[in-house]
């Protein structure tokens, strides 16, 4: 008895292999290949992202702990025993001159010091380093209240930070930046994907053919994941230059379960947009409209520590919120295998939910 199920003719002198495996192997080429003749597509996944990284990481990688700005007028013993280590201190000849630099934003906050008369004016609009100012100002006048009373003070603090001292700002850059890249590419590859075929009736002669649907998911996926690896061989090995400095400690590896992880979940969202999208520019649209918010109230590019507590709360919805504090903890901490179990936990449940969804309103042709 002779079998067909390997081999089906479609033409005379011509033999077309169905092995689903081949199928998906097919397809995933066809899809890579797409992908990396779209220059556009490669500057939005690559370069892109990469650009931020570059930017933060000069601007902040040089640097220690950034100083805060200070305009002082006088020179009693309070202005002389401001920390230098971290405050930036100008000096103004007159009051006058240094409130206007402060209306002007050129300086958060000016202390005057006339005598005995300390007097502290700071700008509003940059709440964060007026408050940092006030602190570091009434420890110092503290500080001089005890000496002048001729006491020993009776306690004694000692403050350090527990990371190393060679530790750079890029350590901290690079995780965010990483994962929002890994979200922009998986997210938007599949809808624009799906949204371009199902547009060019691909998906139909996909339908119609004996290729099964798994494979057309696994090539994508397949894509998503090589796409994924290849940005953050990139990041790493840019970030890890001299020019940078990033130090990747022995758990970094614990990187690459977490990056599946995210690319899954980020993936769903592309198909979900995919299945909702009738056109390349809905789809690019509402990927946008969903990715960068999540970017900013995620952490990515600063640290929403000081937040609203609700605002805190809304960003544990968002998968990227998990992908970053998973990719902080083995990149920047070095913590183990503890730190990765929730992150992937709850991306691979966001990733599993959104993929039912979408499949259950997922489209081969237009409506």
């Amino acid at each position: 008895m002779t079998t067909h199920s390997a081999v089906t003719p479609r033409a005379a002198g011509r033999t077309y292999t169905t092995r689903p495996w081949h199928q998906l192997i097919v397809l995933a080429k066809a899809m890579l290949l797409g992908f990396f003749r779209d220059r556009t597509a490669l500057f939005f996944t690559f370069f892109f992202p990469l650009m931020f990284l570059v930017v933060f990481g000069l601007i902040f990688g040089g640097s220690d702990t950034p100083k805060t700005a200070i305009a002082v007028v006088g020179n009693g013993p309070i202005v002389s025993h401001l920390p230098a280590e971290v405050l930036s201190v100008t000096r103004y000849d007159t009051a006058a001159k240094g409130i206007a630099a402060v209306k002007a934003g050129d300086q958060p906050a000016v202390l005057i010091e006339s005598g005995d008369l300390l007097t502290l004016r700071f700008a509003q609009s940059d709440a964060v380093k007026a408050a940092t100012i006030q602190g570091i100002v009434s420890a110092v006048v503290d500080q001089a209240n005890v000496a002048a009373t001729g006491q020993q003070p009776r306690f004694a603090l000692r403050a350090t930070r527990v990371e190393d001292k060679s530790l750079k700002a890029i350590q901290f850059l690079t995780p965010g930046i990483l994962s929002w890249g890994v979200a922009t590419s998986a997210a938007f590859g599949a809808a624009l994907t799906l949204v371009s075929w199902r547009r060019k009736q691909l998906l139909r002669r996909i339908r119609l053919s004996p290729v099964p649907v798994w494979t057309v998911l696994g090539a994508r996926v397949g894509v998503s994941l090589t796409v994924a690896l290849v940005q953050a061989c990139m990041f790493v090995g840019l970030a890890v230059t001299p020019l940078f400095g990033l130090k990747l400690p022995s758990t970094f590896w614990l990187a690459l379960p977490l990056l599946i992880a995210g690319t899954l979940s980020f993936l769903s969202i592309g198909l979900l947009i995919g299945a909702i999208a009738k056109t390349e520019e809905a789809a690019s649209a509402m990927a946008n409209f969903i990715v960068l918010p999540m970017a900013f109230l995620s952490g990515t590019f600063f640290n929403i520590d000081g937040a609203p507590a609700w605002l805190k709360a809304v960003s544990k919805v968002f998968p990227l919120r998990w992908m970053n504090d998973g990719m902080l903890d083995v990149i920047a901490r070095g913590r183990g295998v503890s730190a990765i179990v929730a992150p992937i936990g709850v991306l691979l449940a966001f990733a599993a939910a959104l993929t039912l969804i979408a499949s259950r309103i997922f489209s081969w042709d237009e409506a």
